[in-house]
């Protein structure tokens, strides 16, 4: 028996070994073995099993020992991990780390715990003489005899101030066995939820969500690959279409993957599907960053194991070693979040489509305002358009009023942050006890320091980006590297004492309300204040007990999450995301005036939204105040398709960074000729130009653009070429396919 192995040592290449007779029961494809290479033992992972190919078998070293119970990888999850290597030129070793747990990798192994309990009753005359002779065994014995089941045997001995050698002796004469017990340090999903479970009858379904459930369950019952793209309103009942389909694959003997973009969704979509499926016996795995290493070992086991057969979490839990595949979920499909902006550099709901292709699984992507590359996918015949057009229980939608921030600024004579009309809304909910949401896409206090007297902006010294201004401590941060000080009181460039800050910031707006709103209970949800493990589940269960009255945000309350008593939605900029350099920049301002406004009116209020913009007229202020989807998304295709932009073609960004900026432009040209002369016309090649932000943490950067009709064409001639020219040691150099953000 011969196998291949990637071994997870710092190079990519596959070596091949002999498979010693005594470990051929226990090696499958996707099993982490230990291999020789030079005179050390290596963690690899299988990829071939008898590969068809000649290998030198006399030459062929033994492998060396399986490191788990289980394969690391199914079978669908080698093929995944073959695919990513290539198409997101990704190196082989840093696919399969970002698939397995380094608990994984590592060889640990499951937390045990030994537990005490009587083995059969004692004779009177032995416990007797037990007292008499051997006073602490008999303790012991009499304790565990009180018990009603085996109890830790740590704390016996602890409690009864005993020894391991009196256990030992009561094991001995057989008065007691120890046994040993796996110690779940998940707790699946209490971690998360607080131990909350949304309990009670399933809800009964609508026309439109038992038409969708029908059509997704008959292509569940094939077997057989299929994408839905479930276009559902805010508040449409999306999520228990979702139900339903995870219950009918379990009650089928499969497993379904349900996937989230934020960790701050996690909390009440676990206690959902706990509330579903754990009276049926059904454990939910949670599986994001923010686990520690012993959670995600014992969430792998659970699930390798078959122990578990539901995952939830963000895009990382796509990879979950789950068996029977029979669904993905994927959930607000459109969000940026689902791109990993490191390498591996994967997309993790097209990840998701090619996984369930490999599984023969249903793939199902719901949103509200889907992706247009997923909405390009309906119209071009790949995928099963599905809609929800109405919320449930004939809600009505949410109310939008525009403020024209020109006209405010005017009226108000100065920089607004909260236009009147915003504030009256405000104060009206809060006396009648109806809570808000305030959302804003920036963290801190405003976006920099500017002089007003020489124009002087302060910036990081690392990064070509202006310092955002923190008002709780007086600092200026810089957002990409971490680099922070405390805030100048004059200039200085030229010492004047008119150094202000300019733009907004959640810190700001959290300001502005406790001055309008002075005695509501507020709270802030951002990255600088969710520090703590468990902030969000803290600050989002306050929030659903009416314990907060104003909730003020960045885009991880945008989304998902659903509060009935929330009748007032503000965007407090809507021009942020609007006017970047990036042709999704009106895709995602359509987006988010959408999801934030669904956030109003779940419950059985009426909500209002108030968005505040200088720019009223823009195309996607004006669709997502009508909330209608066709529309903009014909009138933005037509925009993609004439300048040919995805989906009508692939883009790949190359990026070189490095210390010399003149060395790194050098590079780039250099580079661009050549891939000219290799590819010719399959593809139009844009650059190299400097980056937007120029330098990031003392390493400048220039890019170029690849515009192409197959990725799976160009990206291997592009790797080829990166081994044929030889690169100085001090130019890094990144590729990105399908990139997400053009910053």
């Amino acid at each position: 028996m011969i196998v291949g192995v990637q071994p997870l040592a710092g190079f990519d290449k596959l070596l091949h070994y002999k498979v010693p007779e005594n470990l051929r029961a226990d090696v499958q494809l996707g099993s982490l073995v230990r291999v020789p290479i030079m005179n050390q033992h290596k963690v690899g992972l299988v990829l071939e099993v008898d590969p068809i190919a000649d290998v030198p078998v006399e030459r062929l070293k033994n492998l060396t020992s399986v490191m788990q119970d289980y394969p690391a990888l199914t079978p669908d999850l080698v093929e995944l991990a073959k695919w990513m290597h290539g198409y997101y030129a990704a190196r082989m070793e840093a696919v399969l780390e970002a698939m397995i747990p380094a608990a994984v990798r590592d060889g640990t192994r499951v937390k045990q715990e030994k537990y005490l309990a009587v083995a059969r009753p004692a004779l009177a005359d032995e416990l007797a003489a037990l007292r008499k002779k051997a006073p602490q065994q008999a303790k012991v014995f009499e304790f565990l005899q009180q018990q009603f089941q085996p109890v830790k045997k740590s704390l016996v001995l602890a409690r009864l101030g005993a020894t391991a050698a009196v256990a030992a002796a009561l094991e001995k004469r057989g008065l007691v066995r120890e046994e040993t017990r796996h110690v779940e340090r998940i707790g699946y999903a209490d971690n998360w939820t607080g131990g909350e479970v949304v309990t009670g009858l399933p809800p009964k379904l609508n026309d439109e969500q038992a038409a969708v459930v029908s059509s997704v369950a008959a292509s569940i019952e094939k077997r057989k690959f299929a994408v839905h793209l479930l276009h559902g309103v805010t508040g449409s009942g999306k999520t228990e279409v979702y139900l339903r389909a995870v219950e009918q694959v379990l009650a089928a003997g499969g497993s379904a993957i349900y996937l989230v973009p934020e960790v701050a969704l996690t909390p009440q979509t676990v206690a959902r599907l706990r509330g579903r499926f754990e009276s049926a016996g059904h454990k939910t795995v949670v599986w994001h960053s923010h686990l520690g290493e012993g959670e995600r070992l014992d969430g792998w086991t659970a699930l390798a194991s078959g122990q578990a057969r539901v995952v939830v979490g963000a895009r990382s839990a796509v990879f979950a070693p789950v068996r029977e595949l029979r669904l993905i979920v994927v959930d607000e499909e459109h969000e940026p979040a689902y791109k990993q902006d490191e390498t591996p550099r994967y997309h993790g709901r097209d990840v998701a489509v090619y996984r369930a292709k490999l599984a023969n699984a249903t793939c199902l992507l719901g949103s509200a305002t889907p992706s247009l590359e997923s909405f390009a996918n309906v119209r071009g015949g790949k995928y099963r358009l599905d809609v929800l057009t109405k919320r449930v229980d004939d809600k009505k939608m949410p109310d939008i009023q525009i403020v024209d921030m020109r006209i405010e600024v005017m009226r108000q004579r100065g920089l607004v942050t909260l236009s009147r009309l915003l504030v009256d809304h405000m104060q009206g909910r809060f006396e009648r006890r109806e809570q808000t949401i305030l959302f804003i896409n920036r963290r801190g206090y405003s976006s920099s320091m500017q002089c007003r007297k020489c124009g002087h902006v302060e910036e990081c010294p690392h990064c070509s980006v202006a310092m955002t201004y923190h008002r709780a401590d007086e600092t200026l941060k810089c957002h990409l590297c971490g680099h922070q000080r405390g805030s100048p009181v004059v200039c200085p460039k030229c010492a004047a004492p008119d150094i202000r800050w300019r733009g907004l910031g959640t810190q700001r707006v959290e300001e502005a309300v406790r001055r309008v709103l002075p005695r509501a209970r507020l709270e802030r949800m951002d990255t600088d204040t969710m520090s703590k493990k468990h902030r969000f589940r803290e600050i989002l269960a306050e929030f659903r007990a009416g314990k907060i009255d104003v909730l003020i945000g960045t885009q991880m309350i945008g989304k998902g999450l659903d509060f009935p008593n929330v009748t007032l939605v503000g965007l407090v900029d809507a021009d942020l995301s609007m006017h970047v350099p990036d042709f999704r920049a009106n895709e995602r301002t359509f987006q988010l005036l959408v999801q934030v406004a669904g956030r109003a009116g779940r419950g059985d209020r009426a909500g209002e939204v108030v968005v505040q913009t200088f720019t009223p007229k823009a195309d996607a202020i004006q669709f997502a105040k009508r909330a209608d989807f066709n529309g903009f998304a014909e009138v933005e295709l037509g925009v993609r398709k004439k300048f040919a932009y995805p989906p009508y073609r692939h883009l790949i960004h190359h990026i070189f960074r490095g210390p010399n900026p003149e060395k790194i432009k050098f590079f780039a040209e250099h580079w661009v000729k050549q891939v000219e002369k290799a590819l010719g016309s399959a593809v139009e090649i844009r650059g190299p130009t400097p980056s937007p932000i120029e330098k990031v943490k003392d390493e400048y950067r220039y890019q170029v653009w690849y515009f192409c009709a197959r990725a799976t064409k160009i990206v291997p001639e592009l790797v080829r070429l990166q081994g044929e020219v030889k690169w100085p040691k001090d130019v890094t150099q990144v590729l990105d396919v399908d990139p997400m953000s053009l910053m």
